[in-house]
């Protein structure tokens, strides 16, 4: 069996299926991804793949940088992501935004 190359928590896993969620927010220990990269996605949870993404850019972003856009890619409100982020990440000031799309 192949390894992740990225999760997700359980709770997104019907948006990204359904393309609702086209971005995720990740710390520097996940800046590393590139555009063009395809990335097998599992479940944070229990590590079960559940699809493949395409990176299709990687840019540096802080909390106050986002904006209703974002949380609309995140499929929840502008509030609810930075709290999100936070609750993830408590210390972290710099963050990467992944935008990405599902591979057929």
């Amino acid at each position: 069996m192949q390894p992740n190359d990225i999760t997700f928590y359980q709770r997104f896993e019907a948006d990204i299926l359904a393309g609702r969620k086209t971005i995720t927010i990740r710390d520097k220990s996940e800046s590393y991804f590139k555009a063009g990269d395809i990335l097998r996605v599992g479940r944070f949870e229990d590590n079960q793949y559940f699809c493949t993404i395409e990176v299709l850019s990687v840019s540096p972003i802080t909390l106050d940088e986002l904006t209703e856009q974002h949380a609309m890619q995140e499929n929840m409100g502008l509030e609810e992501l930075k709290g999100v982020i936070r609750d993830i990440y408590p210390s972290e000031s710099i963050f990467y935004l992944i935008r990405f799309s599902l591979e057929a």
